[in-house]
This record gives C-alpha cells, structure tokens and sequence, in this order.
C-alpha cells in the first residue's frame, strides 16, 4: 500500500484535491479523485449487476 501511495505521488493531482506541503511534511486528500473514483466504479458494478440478474 505504501509503495502504491509513493507511485501517486508523482501524478499531478486534480482540481479540488487538497494538497498542503510544508517543510518536510506533505498532506494530500485527493477529494475530486476520489468522486472520480466512486461514480466510475458505481457506473461499473451497476453495468456489471444488470448482466447476473
């Protein structure tokens, strides 16, 4: 799990994301991404669910 936030870290984050950076401290919640992410993966599982009916 570490390793794939380490990965994320190096793509450019969407607007809305709150990413605050201080000295040696980084805090990112990625809000927008993970409207994103919940509304496709709705979308997939609802197409998904119609075909095991």
């Amino acid at each position: 799990m570490i390793f794939l936030i380490s990965k994320m870290s190096d793509l450019k984050w969407l607007p809305g994301d709150i990413v605050i950076r201080k000295k040696d401290f980084v805090f990112i919640f990625p809000i927008t991404t993970m409207i994103i992410i919940s509304i496709v993966l709705t979308v997939i599982l609802n197409i998904i669910g119609k075909f095991f009916k």
